[in-house]
């Protein structure tokens, strides 16, 4: 995609990025779509472009008003933390951010309106209170998915007043126990396509250059997103791109209160550098199965490239030309990933054949395609990660020596006493780091 890419004005490049619908805190196949635009906003601003990043927050929909109800909490006493925990986890993996992050519930108004101006043309219809897009008034329904009208079902949503199956809720009536705001149909709410057509709009105009979101979010979402802008005369977006899904044994990661696939969970036992080392090894378009087995491999990896930038340490340097051709081919970077490991091997032998100048070359070269996909050890974000890695690396180092001394008096049993006390301290001291970064 990158390749071929031209913006619609030229430096410029407008994102509209579907962000999270804040119900529970972010597990890690939430937060690996957040990961892949980030390195694709690096990559734009890298080759010298000024990124308009607009990532949304869903504060009302379906999900949250059912965990108000069945809690009996407000649905803004939910919805308040559960952004923050994203926030969090966002600066934790190195995301930078947004430009702009608006919240549904502060554009009722644009919702408001562009429901009127769909009304008007002819593209949705008023019945009891509910407003639905007529999908039959718009002919190119179908084609961002590329589903034919009969493979389509509608949305699990009231069918009362619906004229076709696949007309989608603009405007929700109000029921009993939910929230709701003043329209010209009654009380209700918006219905959560709407939410990102009227937030597009209202930051990035009628037209703008790449919308990105998760690959489940195709059909309905932004299907039903992309008809209900045109269908209002706006071009929408000129590019999408959709990242694949995290599984866990073969299953789609649930959204749940206590998930043991939270950031905050699997940051208990790899570093944050660690995680967005291995939610950016894989092509973003490709399903990630994930494994405990599989992060550990990525942290491993991530290790040794570490390990041979703070041996060197020297300053950023240019990119080599297989390295940004992996980049411009569709964001590669599990190809771009293999320049940096080739160049991390050529300087470690360089530096076991006594040449330095080589070695920190090589180190130059590293350090730059590391800092384009957020994972430089040497940035300001990773130094005190980096630091603390360093410290505890050495204290095992030294336990290790008084064990190993320990165990060549005889003290068998006092070697693995020592051995088991600085592995269970070093990961109590990173828990507790990690989990009060994300909380």
């Amino acid at each position: 995609m990158v390749r071929d890419f031209t913006p619609r004005i030229p430096g410029r490049v407008s994102i509209y990025l579907c962000g999270p619908t804040v119900v529970v805190p972010p597990h890690v196949g939430q937060i690996r779509s957040q990961v892949s635009f980030d390195i694709l906003h690096r990559w734009l601003r890298s080759t010298g472009h000024k990124v308009l990043l607009c990532r949304n927050v869903t504060d009302i929909e379906d999900k949250i008003i059912s965990r108000s109800l069945s809690e009996g909490t407000p649905w803004w006493r939910i919805t308040g933390p559960v952004y923050r925990s994203f926030a969090r986890a966002y600066a934790t993996l190195g995301c930078l951010p947004a430009s702009v992050e608006p919240r549904a519930t502060g554009h009722i108004p644009e919702m408001i309106e562009m429901i009127e101006e769909l009304v008007a043309a002819g593209h949705a219809y008023e019945a009891d209170g509910d407003v639905y897009f007529a999908v039959d008034s718009y002919p190119n329904y179908g084609s961002l998915s590329r589903r034919q009208a009969k493979h389509m079902h509608g949305a699990e949503e009231n069918e009362r007043g619906k004229r076709d199956p696949r007309d989608f809720a603009l405007w929700k009536r109000a029921k009993p126990g939910e929230p709701v705001w003043s329209a010209p149909w009654g009380e209700g709410r918006p219905g959560w396509h709407l939410e990102c057509s009227a937030m597009a709009r209202r930051y990035l105009g009628g037209e703008f250059d790449i919308h990105g979101g998760g690959a489940n979010l195709i059909f309905p979402h932004h299907e039903n997103e992309m008809a209900q802008s045109q269908a209002t005369g706006d071009a929408f977006a000129r590019f999408w791109l959709h990242n694949g899904p995290v599984t866990h044994r073969g299953e789609k990661i649930r959204k749940h209160v206590r998930n043991p696939l939270a950031v905050r969970a699997v940051l208990d036992r790899i570093r944050p550098v660690e995680l967005r080392y291995y939610l950016a090894a894989a092509h973003y378009r490709s399903p990630v199965e994930f494994s405990v087995e599989a992060v550990e491999e990525a942290a491993t990896a991530y290790r040794r490239i570490e390990r041979f930038v703070l041996r060197v340490g020297s300053s950023l340097g240019s990119l080599p030309p297989q390295f940004s051709e992996a980049m411009d081919s569709d964001l590669n970077v599990s190809q771009a990933l293999a320049v940096v490991h080739a160049a991390v091997g050529a300087g470690n032998a360089a530096l076991d054949a006594g040449d330095h100048e080589g070695a920190a070359a090589k180190c130059r070269s590293v350090r730059a395609m590391l800092n384009v996909l957020g994972l430089d050890p040497m940035s300001e974000i990773w130094a005190s990660e980096t630091r603390l890695q360093d410290v505890a690396e050495a204290v095992l180092a030294v336990v290790a020596n008084l064990a190993a001394s320990s165990a060549r008096q005889g003290d068998h049993e006092r070697a693995r006493i020592m051995e088991r006390q600085i592995e269970i301290a070093v990961r109590k001291r990173r828990q507790i780091k990690h989990s009060a970064l994300i909380r």
